[in-house]
């Protein structure tokens, strides 16, 4: 990064690649576009399906679908980590000259591997091959970038012969963490919610094993052997084929459900999130959690398991003991932890959710700005 008497260039033209376009990464590049309206912005997306195709096709796909665009005059690349950025250098070598930033909403070496799917190392080794042609590597949290360097460091010492000993070491030397930021303006749109007697728990991830929904259900059904004063909202993105255990809690538990599936207006949804007292998260993959930080933003309590991204974003209080091995354990500190709050809101002392304000695209701004000038100025210096 430069020094601080070197000028300072701002990108007037900056081309975005997501080319694995799922929720969370759209989140962040309209955030960003709306965040920087002077920028002359060029996204381009690719949706959100066949992952393994995506991965691994994405240069060819953009590299010769989208040439010309791609050989017009940028600043500064900002490309998501799902991008084979070596293999489009490649097809495009001018895209070569212009100064990137590799940025990682996630990291293929942690993420829990489905039953009946066959592992591979390909997904692994393009982040990694990205990461190293890039000028600069963003992550979205520390948990993040330690995970990620952890694993390229196991994964080359697994490797047979020919592994440099200096590719960990030139990847760390380029990292930075920089969150992706929550769009508060959201937030202040929203009527005033009138209490509820019940606890309202709400559970807002997508429907997916990762998020490991059946120790949510789990815990839920011991809890009601405490208490029905609850009322459970289970909403999130759902796809074709969604686990069992959603269809399974509700026909058993319908009476203690509020709201439930996908909540289509974003408005309905953050109202829905702003009368509710508790977010819960059971996950198995989170490296960020911006469905459970909006919670919180809007004054939902967190109770999220201690591990992932979450002891790095909430204090200690707030985290439950994580057991990965024993789920029916981990339920258990789950339930002790809501019942606990069950009987905090019928005592009217239910604690506040913590500060989101930090998070927030107003205190992070010049964060990005500083790093879009940073990344475009070390490249200047170079030539």
């Amino acid at each position: 990064m430069p020094e601080n008497n070197t000028p300072t260039i701002f990108p007037k033209r900056i081309l975005l690649l997501s080319p694995y376009d799922a929720v969370s990464h759209c989140y962040w590049h309209k955030g960003l576009v709306k965040a920087f309206p002077a920028i002359e912005w060029t996204v381009l997306t690719l949706p959100a399906r066949f992952f393994s195709w995506r991965i691994r096709g994405n240069s060819l796909t953009l590299g010769l679908g989208y040439r010309d665009i791609l050989l017009q005059p940028y600043d500064l690349i900002i490309a998501t980590s799902m991008t084979d950025l070596s293999a489009l250098r490649g097809m495009v070598p001018t895209l070569s000259k212009i100064p990137t930033i590799l940025y990682f909403h996630e990291n293929q070496f942690v993420y829990p591997i489905q039953e009946n799917v066959v592992d591979s190392v390909g997904a692994q080794v393009i982040t990694l091959y990205s990461a190293l042609v890039a000028d600069c590597v963003v992550f979205n949290t520390i948990y993040n970038q330690e995970t990620f360097l952890y694993g390229a460091k196991k994964l080359l010492g697994q490797l047979p012969d020919g592994v440099p000993v200096n590719v960990i070491p030139e990847i760390v030397q380029k990292c930075r963490v920089v969150p992706v930021p929550l769009q508060e303006d959201h937030f202040f749109q929203l009527k005033p919610t009138v209490p509820e007697q019940k606890l309202q728990i709400i559970w807002n991830h997508r429907w997916e094993y990762d998020k490991a929904p059946e120790r949510f259900f789990s815990a839920i059904a011991q809890l009601v052997t405490k208490t029905r004063n609850i009322c459970v909202h289970v909403v999130g993105q759902q796809f074709r084929n969604k686990p069992p255990c959603f269809a399974e809690f509700y026909q058993k538990y319908a009476d203690i459900v509020g709201k439930w599936g996908f909540v289509e207006n974003r408005e309905e949804y953050y109202q829905l999130l702003a009368s509710s007292d508790v977010v819960v998260s059971t996950a198995l993959h989170d490296f960020q959690g911006i469905a459970i930080q909006e919670a919180v933003a809007l004054g939902c309590i967190p109770v999220v398991p201690n591990r992932l991204a979450y002891p790095h974003l909430f204090a200690e209080d707030y985290c439950y003991p994580s057991n990965t091995e024993a789920h029916e354990q981990e339920a258990e500190h789950l339930v002790t932890r809501l019942y606990q709050l069950v009987i905090a809101k019928q005592q009217n002392k239910l604690p506040q959710a913590p500060m989101m304000q930090k998070w927030y695209w107003s205190s992070l701004k010049e964060t990005y700005a500083s790093l879009f000038s940073e990344v475009c100025v070390a490249r200047l210096a170079e030539k």
